[in-house]
């Protein structure tokens, strides 16, 4: 080969190459143009029917009682018996404990003995009067033998027939005899106000033989009612001194359910309270569903609320005094309010519905919560902008906002808000 072909063979092969790469390139097939398709999200809706509505406050509250007696001693005495034990059950006029009856009977013998002195003075005092009385006589009679015998001593002595010591001895028998008559006037004119005296000493030594009788009594401690045994604090054979605690109860027919009603719906409820209205309560309490009733509001609040008395109208027979529990109030219902799953909630006040096939958010005003028809927790709220049979997306997507691409669940069942 000579050497100009040999010099030029490359250039020539990679000119032909390159001219071989520009015809298949120009030759070859065009590729439809891809337009970019917008993204459809798909959501689960239900249907909006504003209706008139109650929603649910969840309260905690503790089992109390009114009605907690608390059993003291009547007076220093030694625990005879005690008959019961913390949570025995316990039955009308059933003896619970009872005190040593020999520190009590001495103070009642000592009080009927004062008692019965008293009667027997005051019967003695009737006797003194009616002796007094009959005695006046014989005294006014010996005055006036006395006063007799002063005028014929002062008559002898005026005819010289009798001495001066004569007539003075008359008239000291006449002057002692009327300081006589005198003391027994006035033992009669007192005598009044001595039986009145006796009476009151009397009426005294009653009351103590009472307040004796009484301390016997409450040394046999009976119960008032039918309950449970909510605390012992001594036991047999202790010294307890007076007013010491011995034991307490409370009746199981008043318990009553204490609960913070949170000071954001303070208003609410005592103004439904004060017009009359009855709000009703549910609850559960080791596996017995409760029937509850707002009985009262307390007189006094605090920062985090105002506490509220429930009655229980139902299930109260496993309740315990002191027992915790969770319930279930509902406040006052609500026009045009729609139920709706907690999902379907963005923020605190904002929802979307599905209008032509894209999201179109709503501002909604948050009334409450309830239980709905399968148990599960529902917000409910209000908006003038919702209305009946708009479809409400309760999918929650991270991304949504006005007129983002959307479409219902296919084959999605009809669910409706209530």
């Amino acid at each position: 080969m000579s050497p100009t072909l040999k010099r030029w063979l490359p250039a020539a092969i990679i000119v032909c190459a390159v001219a071989v790469f520009i015809g298949l390139k120009a030759t070859r097939p065009q590729q439809p143009q891809v337009l970019p398709k917008e993204r459809i999200w798909y959501v689960n809706t239900v249907t909006a029917q504003p209706q008139r509505l109650a929603p649910v406050l969840t309260l905690y509250g503790q089992v109390e009682t009114p009605d907690l007696v608390k059993a003291a001693a009547p007076g220093r005495a030694r625990v005879q018996q005690v008959l019961v034990r913390e949570g025995s059950r316990i039955t009308p006029n059933q003896l619970v404990l009872t005190l040593d009856p020999r520190d009590f009977e001495p103070k009642v013998q000592q009080a009927q003995a004062r008692v019965d002195e008293l009667h027997a003075r005051i019967a003695s005092e009737h006797l003194r009067y009616a002796s007094d009385r009959e005695a006046l006589k014989h005294d006014q009679s010996l005055l006036e033998l006395a006063q007799l015998a002063v005028e014929r001593a002062e008559k002898m002595k005026r005819r010289k027939l009798g001495s001066e010591a004569a007539l003075d001895q008359a008239r000291e028998v006449y002057e002692r005899q009327a300081l006589v008559l005198t003391a027994r006037k006035l033992a009669l004119d007192d005598h009044t106000a001595r039986l009145n005296q006796l009476h009151a000493q009397l009426q005294q030594a009653e009351a103590e033989l009472a307040s004796a009788r009484l301390d016997l009594e409450r040394s046999r401690i009976h119960a008032p009612f039918a309950g449970y045994i909510a605390q012992v604090d001594v036991a047999a054979g202790d010294q307890v001194t007076a007013n010491q605690f011995l034991l307490s109860m409370y009746p199981s027919d008043r318990l009553e359910i204490r609960a913070k009603i949170p000071a954001p719906f303070q208003a609410e409820l005592q103004r439904t309270v004060a017009g009359g209205e009855t709000l009703q309560a549910t609850g559960d309490f080791a596996g017995e569903p409760l029937q509850l009733t707002l009985g009262r509001i307390a007189g006094e609040a605090d920062p985090r609320g105002i506490d509220a008395f429930f009655r229980i109208d139902r299930g109260a027979g496993q309740l315990r005094l002191g027992s915790r529990l969770s319930l279930a109030l509902q406040r006052p219902p609500h026009d045009r309010a729609v139920a709706i799953p907690a999902a379907a909630l963005y923020g605190s006040h904002r929802i979307y519905t599905l209008v032509d096939g894209r999201l179109q958010g709503i501002e909604v005003t948050r009334l409450g919560e309830r239980i709905g028809r399968h148990g599960s927790p529902e917000l409910l709220v209000t908006s003038p902008q919702l209305k009946a049979g708009d479809r409400i997306v309760t999918s929650h997507l991270p991304n949504a906002v006005t007129g983002l691409r959307a479409e219902p669940v296919p084959d999605q069942p009809v669910d409706d808000a209530t």
